[in-house]
């Protein structure tokens, strides 16, 4: 059935190129690309088969979001941040996994999970307030996941959690004009005061310990696998994408063009047009060999009823990182060797050079954190286990 999904996305790829400007032009996501997705299966990869979901493995959910990407990267990137939420929605308790799914499995999921807000512990659960920023594909969403720090009766912080809040209990204000990614709706989320009952919050402190009271009914191994892991390579592999997408134009343009320095000669016998292509798609072809390799040690490890490593755990963020500004510099290579052309509204190379800078000012993509944490492991000192 996976593979039918693949397919299936993949025939909607000419569709969502020809509605990249759209999307562009809405701020958001064309609800056609959307509804499209959504008949596919794409939405319910990594959704519980108890909800009518495929427990997929991430390498196809990931599989899918690159082709995606390629095509129009704002729908890349809201698929990939929007499809990965029913994975963390298999670790809630099942009283909120009932609440999301139980009338509908189609539910759909925003987040903003920097802790921006702040909830105050009551009785049976928590009040809830703040503002939460670049919540992407909010439009399309009726539950947004929110991180908050908990702080107790004398002001204390005491955990650090992500809520669980439905469309009643928010206000989404639209606040984005940028100049890349600008089809994703990344609005803000505003939340004042709300009560959310324990059974709709998650802490972070379980979800890097890979442990989550969902485990209970959603007994597979995809949900044993770490949050930071599957969620960082939600932000990397729209990038990769973008940069496959960008590969597969330049090639045609470079085909197509003629030079007039060069007494009318096609741009493609240019020997240094062909050594550029090459550094090109290995750096693209390195950044997802690695996703992808990495992500099925760590499933071995799984699969043994074995714990995860902390160097495997930090070497996924290490190459996550790295792959992002791999596909960045792909992308800079393919965009500078391609003459005026390039900028021409419309193409997509333009719009995946304005996209993937975009992506990579993500948090998730911060390469000096990253690093520092997988350096510091190597030298033996102690790195913070929330942030792995």
């Amino acid at each position: 059935m996976t593979q039918a999904v693949l397919d299936a996305v993949r025939d909607l790829l000419p569709g969502l190129r020809d509605r990249a400007d759209e999307a562009e032009r809405l701020r958001v996501v064309p609800d056609a690309n959307i509804k499209e997705l959504e008949e596919t299966g794409f939405f319910r990869l990594l959704q519980p088969k108890r909800f009518d979901g495929f427990e997929a493995d991430p390498v196809d959910f990931y599989t899918a979001v690159r082709d995606i990407a390629s095509a129009c990267g704002s729908t890349g990137w809201v698929s990939s941040v929007v499809g990965v939420h029913p994975w963390q929605v298999a670790l809630f308790a099942d009283e909120a996994q009932q609440a999301v799914w139980g009338e509908s499995t189609d539910t759909r999921l925003s987040s903003s999970y920097a802790p921006t807000g702040k909830a105050v512990v009551a009785e049976g659960g928590y009040r809830l307030s703040g503002k939460w920023s670049f919540s992407s594909g909010a439009d399309h969403c009726s539950w947004v996941l929110l991180g908050g720090l908990v702080f107790d009766a004398e002001g204390n912080v005491v955990d650090f959690k992500t809520f669980m809040v439905p469309r009643s209990d928010y206000t989404i204000n639209d606040v984005w004009h940028m100049v890349g990614l600008s089809g994703t709706g990344s609005n803000d989320i505003v939340v004042d005061d709300v009560f959310i009952p324990e059974a709709f919050t998650l802490s972070m402190g379980e979800t890097g310990s890979c442990r989550g009271p969902g485990q209970a009914q959603n007994t597979s191994d995809l949900y044993k696998l770490p949050f930071h892991s599957i969620f960082t390579g939600t932000i990397t592999t729209p990038i990769i994408g973008m940069a496959m997408g960008a590969y597969a134009e330049h090639v045609e343009m470079q085909q197509q063009r003629s030079r007039a320095a060069y007494l009318g000669e096609k741009a493609s016998k240019d020997p240094f047009a062909m050594v550029r292509i090459a550094r090109a798609s290995s750096e693209i072809d390195a950044a997802w060999a690695l996703l992808v390799n990495n992500i099925r040690e760590e499933q071995a490890h799984v699969a043994k009823g074995e714990q995860i490593p902390l160097r495997l755990r930090l070497k996924v963020r290490r190459d996550q990182v790295i792959g992002s500004q791999r596909a960045i510099d792909a992308i800079d290579e393919l965009f500078e060797a391609s003459g005026g052309r390039a900028l021409t509204q419309g193409t997509y190379l333009q719009r995946a050079w304005r996209d993937a800078h975009a992506g990579r000012v993500h948090a998730a993509n911060d390469p000096e954190r990253a690093l520092q944490m997988f350096g510091a492991h190597e030298f033996g000192h102690k790195v913070d286990p929330g942030m792995y």
